[in-house]
């Protein structure tokens, strides 16, 4: 095996790059090269593991011998099931085995490296940003991706929800929403700067690039889309959106 064991990544932003290019090899093992990794994946051999590596290659092999390993192992034996259950249905269950592996190696890194609470949850969020493997191989991305192109509709119809407070709130709208186009992008930094005072009314963490914010039409405040368990799908259909606290207080007598 090749690209996997000397590369030490010791930044958040090395760490994302290493996970986008292990999880780009992975996916293109389940996708586009399904059927050499079919083939390889033969049940007759011993436990085979899908490997993915920074440099978007992939390789079934079989575990390292040495132990412990560099990093975690990927899922052992992949191949004994290959023939035992429907293809679509194997190769979903690689791909959650592939999802569970990445992030593993991803916080194996992590916590070597010494990442603090705010970087393991900046590190979280820019690959909970990613569609897993599983949704890419089972096309439950392309849902999403609709639902990402909906957001942009959604900042149109909250300026004009926005237009009795006054021409400041609608600008303030537009650089929360920050999904992107593409599910495949990366994060950008600039982003980060230019919306870092950003803080998120309900977990005081700030903003971050690729995600979804929602703001308050009564107090003002922004909130990460998870902390007030709102998504982009259902933050469409919400005309005046108020956010737990405002809600508790109009409820009160």
């Amino acid at each position: 095996m090749d690209g996997g064991a000397a590369y030490n990544p010791r930044t958040v932003e090395e760490v994302f790059r290493d996970f986008k290019g292990r999880r780009a090899a992975m996916i293109k093992a389940l996708t586009t090269d399904v059927e050499e990794f079919y083939k390889q994946c033969d049940p007759e051999k011993e436990n085979l593991c899908l490997y993915g590596y920074p440099s978007e290659q992939w390789e079934v092999n079989l575990p390292a011998e040495e132990v412990p390993p560099e990093v975690p192992e990927p899922a052992l034996g992949i191949n004994f099931a290959r023939d035992g259950m429907q293809e679509k249905d194997w190769l979903s269950l690689v791909a959650v085995h592939s999802d569970a592996w990445l992030l593993s190696v991803a916080f194996y890194f992590g916590a070597r490296f010494g990442f603090d609470k705010y970087d393991r949850k900046r590190l979280f969020n820019m690959i909970n940003d990613l569609p897993t493997i599983f949704e890419v191989v089972t096309g439950v991305a392309k849902k999403q991706t609709k639902e990402k192109s909906a957001v942009s509709n959604h900042s149109s119809n909250k300026s004009k929800s926005n237009s009795k407070r006054g021409s400041e709130s609608q600008p303030k709208y537009s650089k929360a929403v920050a999904a992107k186009d593409e599910v495949e992008g990366g994060l950008e930094e600039e982003d980060d700067e230019e919306h870092g005072e950003t803080l998120c009314g309900a977990c005081g963490d700030n903003y971050a690039a690729d995600e979804f914010w929602i703001c308050c039409d009564m107090c003002e405040k922004w909130f990460h889309g998870k902390c007030v368990k709102i998504t982009p799908a259902r933050a469409e259909h919400i005309k005046q959106y108020k956010c737990p606290s405002c809600s508790n207080k109009r409820a009160r007598p």
